[in-house]
């Protein structure tokens, strides 16, 4: 290997452990410490090992973007508890082709309100198909409305699905009412979406 192809790698690995830097700790060492190795298996030829190591390091970081994703959600309100289902909604985001997702689910009363929020999924086509389309969304039986300024799909028993920004699958289900569910939905941090 020439000493260029070790200088791009180690620039690469660089520019990839400064922007870890900026990010939320998930276990920065451990990153930083797969990213090592796999340079070092990469200049020892050995090519399974560094791909192994930065597969790893890359489920490392959809973690960490998953977790900064759950920060668009609502606080839980007056009265309500709150459990972040995170961890569900990773092994959910691999069986749908991938993609980041964060969830929460909220109870009051033995009522409840989930929200799933789906980034960058190979499912947007379908969904953006459903939207630009009003007779297709009142044949999965749905109705075409605007909840907080955004366009959503509403069922008949209040349960939400919208597409936001063109990247960001929400869906609001749960046993509690209509009512509920949509006031949820308006809590949601549209504008952090924006920029995540």
């Amino acid at each position: 290997m020439t000493s260029q192809k070790i200088r791009k790698l180690s620039i690469a690995g660089t520019s990839l452990l400064l922007g870890l830097a900026v990010a939320a700790p998930v276990s920065a060492d451990e990153i930083e410490d797969s990213i090592n190795t796999a340079l070092e298996a990469y200049q020892a030829g050995d090519i399974a090992t560094a791909k192994g190591e930065l597969d790893y390091v890359s489920q490392l970081l959809a973690q960490k973007q998953s977790a900064s994703l759950g920060n668009i959600l609502p606080a839980p309100f007056d009265g309500w508890s709150q459990e972040m289902t995170g961890n569900e909604n990773a092994a959910g985001m691999a069986m749908f082709g991938g993609g980041l997702g964060a969830g929460a689910e909220y109870r009051k009363d033995g009522d409840s309100v989930e929200i799933q929020v789906m980034a960058d999924s190979p499912l947007m086509a379908t969904m953006m198909a459903l939207f630009n389309n009003p007779a297709m969304a009142g044949a999965t039986g749905g109705q075409l409305k605007r909840v907080g300024g955004q366009k959503v799909i509403q069922t008949a028993d209040g349960e939400l699905q919208a597409v936001v920004h063109n990247r960001f699958m929400i869906s609001v289900t749960g046993s509690a009412g209509a009512g509920d569910k949509e006031a949820y939905f308006q809590a949601i941090d549209f504008d952090a979406l924006q920029s995540f």
